[in-house]
């Protein structure tokens, strides 16, 4: 819960003082060197040699951090944690309308609240950036369908390999796209202001934030129910992010905003505390969370 806390106003912070391409390349390929060290040590790191799972890497991680990261350049750390409270929204229109799992009155409900409350929290303010507030909210749409390929194509599959997955190759995706560019435009690989004091930041948020934020869900949810664990922590974060926000970039929320994510907060806790069908192989509605639940663990439903 603290570690999904940080998330946003550390890349906001990131952000501030490079070019967002570049934030969110480098720390996606942190996370993802992290991931290749574990996976090496525990003899795994071969399985990643699979085009389903550079899929999973391209969908899950590289284009939603791309769009996390300029959307947060663009506008506010508690804009972007509002923003992504999106998630159970994309989550019961694609169980709904892929799976054909059935919504049910309180979840439609709980998705209104939620929504409700970002609205309220965005609007009446005429600085915002509509562009960076459009890609912070694509970005939950990007998590879902990675959620949706892993389900279709990846039943089975262990959770160290995904995760690892999403940042290996959601890394060299990023990469590779961030060399591409700089060839394009013409434009230095590194920026100006890429020192080595900047690199504990930017570890900060590929190494710890993202990459061991989703391991220390696992143990998590290894020594609770995934409803309980997600009923806990999703919530919080946004509420949390207020005092984070506050101390790491001096954003103070405005009354709509306090309003909003108190609404938002409401909503969340009522969609995942509604009853679901239980599904073997599960998603979890975070940034920093791993993409399912072990086959055979207590699961709660589809927008868990």
């Amino acid at each position: 819960m603290l570690n999904g806390a940080f998330v946003s106003p550390v890349a906001r912070l990131a952000t501030e003082q490079g070019d967002a391409l570049f934030v969110a390349a480098t720390t996606t390929l942190l996370a993802g060197l992290t991931a290749a060290v574990v996976l090496s040590i525990r003899g795994q790191l071969h399985e990643l040699l699979s085009v389903p799972l550079l899929w999973v890497g391209a969908l899950g991680t590289m284009v939603p951090n791309l769009l996390f990261f300029a959307g947060t350049a663009r506008t506010s750390a508690l804009d972007a944690v509002l923003c992504l409270q999106t998630e159970p929204a994309f989550s019961l229109l694609l169980a709904w309308g892929v799976l054909g799992h059935r919504l049910t009155l309180r979840r439609v409900l709980s998705v209104a609240v939620l929504l409700f409350g970002i609205g309220c929290a965005m609007t009446g303010e005429s600085q915002r950036d509509p562009v960076g507030i459009a890609m912070l909210l694509a970005a939950p749409l990007a998590w879902q369908l990675s959620h949706l390929f892993v389900l279709r194509r990846l039943v089975g599959a262990k959770p160290e390999l995904l995760t690892g997955a999403r940042y290996v190759w959601g890394g060299i995706c990023l990469g590779a796209v961030a060399i591409a560019f700089c060839w394009v435009t013409d434009r230095p690989l590194l920026p100006a202001n890429a020192t080595e004091t900047r690199l504990p930041l930017l570890a900060l948020q590929g190494i710890v934030l993202s990459y061991c934020g989703t391991m220390m869900w696992y143990q998590a949810i290894a020594r609770l129910d995934l409803a309980r664990a997600t009923a806990i922590i999703v919530p919080s974060v946004p509420l949390l992010t207020l005092a984070t926000a506050f101390l790491i970039v001096g954003e103070v929320p405005s009354e709509r905003q306090l309003l909003g994510l108190g609404v938002v907060a409401f909503g969340v806790f009522s969609f995942v505390r509604a009853p679901h069908a239980v599904e073997i192989l599960e998603r979890v509605p975070t940034q920093t969370a791993p993409i399912v639940a072990e086959p055979g663990e207590e699961v709660g439903g589809e927008g868990a």
